[in-house]
């Protein structure tokens, strides 16, 4: 028997999947909304360590960025009350204190902020910004999903925190690519 990871079971033809532990729900459910989501910011992180202006470090800590949203999803996609529950990996503070501690390396190299800022003003800039809004529907949604269903306090931290991060990278970014960062000016 092989260990290869089938990519198509047919078991989802009619509109269902299986979250970890078994249990079948429709593929509209909040759990698959919650992780769906998580993966789809999972891929804009890639999107970001695609561009070639991206460091050795900083490749590291978006890979470290995408480890982590895999795990989260496991947590999102997990049942406990499901058949076959299995071991998952955690998120733990450490996790939330990297996020943290790369905020304020990055910060100290930025001007302060005055006001808002639009997005733009460079492709890595307007990816990081993309990051953040879906981080933070990641984010509403998990928080939605714990009115039904458990979700581990820290990975609603951890969303949080990234999202703060998102929004630094692309001011950092800004100013790696010699950008201009926009700031907004309503109009009265």
């Amino acid at each position: 028997m092989s260990d290869e990871m089938k990519i198509y079971t047919r078991t989802g033809d009619k509109g269902q999947t299986s979250l970890i532990g078994g249990t079948r729900v429709p593929k509209y459910h909040s759990r698959i909304e919650a992780y769906g989501t998580v993966d789809e910011l999972n891929a804009f992180v890639g999107l970001i360590r695609d561009h070639n202006t991206i460091d050795g470090q900083l490749n590291d800590i978006l890979i470290e960025i995408q480890d982590r949203l895999f795990t989260l999803e496991s947590h999102l996609a997990e049942d406990p009350q499901g058949a076959v529950l299995r071991k998952l990996p955690a998120l733990v503070e450490e996790d939330v204190k990297l996020l943290e501690n790369e905020i304020d390396r990055m910060n100290e190299e930025l001007s302060p902020l005055s006001s808002f800022i639009l997005p733009g003003g460079h492709p890595l800039v307007s990816y990081s910004h993309i990051a953040r809004t879906v981080c933070r529907r990641a984010e509403r949604i998990s928080i939605q999903l714990t009115e039904t269903h458990p979700v581990p306090a820290i990975d609603l931290q951890y969303l949080n925190r990234l999202s703060d991060y998102f929004f630094v990278l692309a001011r950092y970014f800004t100013k790696l690519t010699s950008s201009i960062e926009t700031p907004w000016k309503p109009r009265f």
